[in-house]
């Protein structure tokens, strides 16, 4: 096997947030999540579940993995008190970390201040949480755009940009990535902010190009700076540092489409 590429798994299983946001979500389907969060190979960084399930993972995954869940998801609507009873509900469960959706409609359309209202409030109210704010860069497109409200979240005190919630059509691109690790290589808060890929990684090759990203712009890479939100990822990086043909083990273990 390839040395690289099993560097390669290994670092994309310590940044994996290995994530299961289908509708269809119940009990059943969160405990056999957390039971993939702990492998032979190593445990992933973190589990993402919707705010319902965070008790139930906190108490089913050892203190070395966060617990984040999601706030004003998938929508991203412009209302400061849904996202915060969403982030509410995930800080009382025992929730480590938001992972927060940008009003990004509202942002194309300008209303600036208002969403940086509600990226205020939610990280204000929650400071001993990470939060991740997701800009949904495959709606907003135009680089600009997504530079700008990428520089407001880190100005607002934002620890992660994520690029995707998975939910729509284009999700995490390295174009989009190179946007958002650009910004944050240039902001005062660059030692202590990260960036999050998210929906569409399905493959240690296609986590490596993200990785090969962060580590050129950053100049290092790991769960402090780097996440990968994902699903059916783990099966190809447990396929990989098995010594088998990466590439074959991912559908066989998705939690879902995301």
């Amino acid at each position: 096997m390839n040395e690289d590429l099993l560097s390669t798994a290994r670092l994309a299983l310590a940044c994996l947030d290995l994530t299961s946001l289908n509708d269809t979500d119940d009990a059943a389907a969160v405990e056999a999540l957390c039971a993939r969060a702990t492998t032979p190979h190593g445990n992933v960084t973190a589990v993402c579940v919707w705010p319902r399930f965070v008790a139930q993972a906190r108490k089913a995954l050892p203190a070395s993995v966060a617990v984040a869940a999601v706030a004003n998801f998938p929508a991203g609507a412009l209302d400061v008190d849904l996202a915060l009873t969403d982030s509410a509900a995930i800080a009382s469960a025992g929730g480590n970390e938001i992972d927060l959706v940008l009003p990004w409609r509202a942002w194309a359309a300008g209303q600036v201040l208002q969403c940086a209202t509600l990226v205020r409030a939610v990280r204000r109210a929650h400071a001993g949480l990470r939060l991740k704010l997701i800009l949904e860069t495959g709606e907003l497109e135009d680089d600009l755009l997504i530079a700008g409200a990428a520089r407001m979240a880190l100005s607002e005190g934002v620890d992660f940009l994520k690029t995707s919630t998975g939910k729509t059509r284009v999700s995490a691109t390295p174009g989009a990535a190179g946007t958002l690790l650009a910004v944050i290589a240039a902001h005062p808060r660059r030692a202590e902010a990260g960036f999050k890929a998210s929906g569409g990684i399905r493959t240690v090759a296609e986590a490596g190009l993200y990785i090969d990203l962060v580590r050129q712009v950053l100049g290092s890479v790991g769960p402090h700076n780097f996440r990968l939100g994902a699903s059916s990822l783990l099966g190809d990086i447990l396929t990989t540092l098995d010594g088998r043909t990466p590439g074959d083990g991912g559908a066989a273990t998705a939690a879902g489409s995301y």
